[in-house]
């Protein structure tokens, strides 16, 4: 089932730049443009606030201090709950060579600075374009759950979950009647180089139906035998 829509017309965006007046300049006209924006020095305090919030978006500089705005796309690629947030790398740059090295790191687009506030808008209204999806009220029966706000309802009642759960809840929702087995969900809520026991996830899908499920509501996680977990309505075919 598809979810309702509601996207927001500007978003917040994250401007790693180390140069502090064109940091500010970024920060100064994006606002005045209606986006909301937060801003970071370095790779690694970019790191830190994208552990606790999401944003819309993200311009990178290239040249950072310590970890390049390259290797910055790279950690945000390899992070199973940020590899589809949409990345513009901002460079003094020109060269084709490089702008391919950007695109193949896993940037959506790229910019040569100095480039116009016009230009850039356009760019991240375009990127927002293409993702919005990701900001869409998703629904599956009497469940939907808010991308944005984190917020889950089942019937009007709010649930809560935990981080894990709440990663499983939105890739099934986003899927919903899709199979995944195990070694899908750990590779998709995991990701691929972080070692953890298969039966994890048996754990985490008892904690989901625990949230979700209250008194004489129907189980939605269905279990097929020998192949994973689905978001379906119909008959779950496993106590686990």
């Amino acid at each position: 089932m598809s979810g309702s829509t509601q996207i927001r017309a500007k978003g917040l965006i994250l401007v790693v730049e180390d140069d502090p007046a064109l940091l500010l300049m970024m920060r100064y006209n994006l606002e005045q443009r209606g986006y909301r924006v937060e801003s970071a020095a370095d790779a690694e305090s970019a790191l830190q606030f994208l552990e606790t919030a999401r944003p819309d978006a993200a311009v990178l500089d290239w040249m950072l201090p310590g970890m390049s705005g390259l290797d910055l796309c790279r950690r945000i690629r390899s992070n199973p709950i940020l590899r589809d947030l949409p990345v513009l790398l901002l460079t003094a740059r020109s060269g084709e060579q490089d702008a391919i090295r950007g695109l193949d790191t896993g940037a959506d687009d790229y910019l040569i600075k100095p480039c116009s506030v016009d230009t850039l808008d356009a760019r991240l209204r375009a990127l927002l374009r293409r993702h919005q999806s990701s900001y869409d009220v998703l629904s599956f029966a009497d469940i939907t759950l808010d991308p944005e706000t984190h917020r889950i309802e089942r019937a009007g009642r709010l649930l809560s979950l935990g981080p894990t759960e709440y990663r499983l809840l939105d890739l099934l929702i986003r899927n919903p009647r899709k199979v995944f087995s195990r070694e899908d969900l750990l590779r998709r809520i995991w990701g691929q180089n972080i070692h953890v026991e298969i039966r994890t996830i048996d754990v985490h899908i008892r904690r989901l139906r625990k949230a979700i499920n209250g008194p004489n509501e129907p189980d939605l996680v269905r279990t097929v035998r020998a192949a994973g977990y689905a978001l379906d309505d119909g008959p779950v075919t496993d106590g686990l």
